[in-house]
């Protein structure tokens, strides 16, 4: 069987299991087992399949045709031009995520002109080390960011590598999320760079007595209710831990602005994802606190409304 014929026969079992798209899900299984690329595969797509490779790419196609996601199976997946480690710990990173990502480094280089390089601020060393600064040591020059429910790091160690002088600091519930997330940040040279702490949303912080910066969270947002009706690659196979954001999807949101005020002060940016339907609420919460003086939905590349950026740049003037 060539490799041609290999990837239309796994195509179309896909799909009669259920899986849209199968053709490219089998394709991009036979590159992940062949550790060739898509250039390569259509140069030799004539080539006869290699039997000791073989048995490994049709036990992965017999994984995703019972719905396991493909990320899981090749266990990984790219964001924001970065390919990040995933297991069944951690949710999938999403494409609409990156826009959250972009978000929050466009305000923040506003409110930190002098960290918004790929070199650090001079006399800004202290905290990115071996060993990161405590939240508490904030420099004036440099934001400390706090990313809430990191899960496989993406959103924590992007930051870290796209603004080196920043101070990045990352939590989660769950200690297997965390270990992927060390993993993806030493991978992607950012272990010193970003420090991991396990701990139900700010509590940790909250603790520590430190002050946040800027406080950029995807957390569970999917109502309980809504659970049974999703994709089954989500239903039964991403963390519900990671998912479900309790009756109505939005406790959550509901306990991180009241824990906000236990902070030493209030963030300058606050920055979420969303489910649908859910932004223009949570933005009224934070309206209400008066702690903003900006406060943006953003939109996602279906043209649902996605993510809140909240900014207080009345401090802009003190250099704070």
């Amino acid at each position: 069987m060539t490799l041609r014929e290999a990837c239309v026969r796994a195509g179309a079992w896909l799909e009669a299991n259920g899986v849209e798209e199968g053709r490219s899900h089998a394709e991009r299984l036979l590159l992940h087992a062949l550790g060739i690329d898509r250039a390569a595969l259509l140069f030799g797509r004539d080539d006869l399949l290699p039997e000791a490779k073989g048995e490994e790419w049709r036990a992965m196609v017999r994984r995703r045709a019972t719905g396991e996601p493909l990320q899981y199976v090749i266990g990984e997946e790219w964001f924001y031009g970065r390919p990040f480690a995933v297991t069944p710990a951690v949710l999938i990173p999403r494409p609409e995520t990156e826009l959250l990502v972009e978000a929050v480094l466009a305000a923040a280089d506003r409110l930190w002109p002098a960290a918004a390089g790929e070199a650090l601020p001079e006399g800004a060393g202290s905290g990115i080390s071996e060993q990161p600064a405590d939240p508490g040591c904030s420099s004036a020059a440099v934001p400390t960011v706090v990313d809430v429910g990191t899960g496989s790091g993406a959103i924590a160690v992007t930051l870290a590598a796209q603004r080196p002088a920043w101070r990045l600091f990352a939590s989660d519930l769950s200690p297997d999320a965390l270990e992927v997330a060390r993993a993806n940040a030493a991978r992607h040279g950012a272990a010193g760079r970003v420090s991991f702490t396990q701990g139900d949303l700010l509590a940790p912080f909250v603790a520590s007595g430190g002050r946040i910066d800027v406080l950029v969270s995807n957390p569970p947002y999917i109502p309980a209710a809504d659970m049974p009706e999703l994709q089954r690659e989500v239903r039964d196979f991403e963390p519900h831990l990671a998912l479900v954001g309790g009756t109505d999807g939005l406790d959550p949101y509901r306990r991180m602005l009241e824990q906000l005020p236990l902070l030493p002060a209030m963030p300058r940016i606050v920055a979420f994802e969303l489910g649908m339907g859910q932004p223009r609420i949570v933005a009224e919460m934070m309206r209400e606190m008066g702690a903003w003086d900006d406060i943006r939905i953003i939109v996602d590349y279906n043209g649902i409304e996605r993510h809140i950026v909240a900014i207080n740049s009345a401090a802009e003037s003190d250099g704070n």
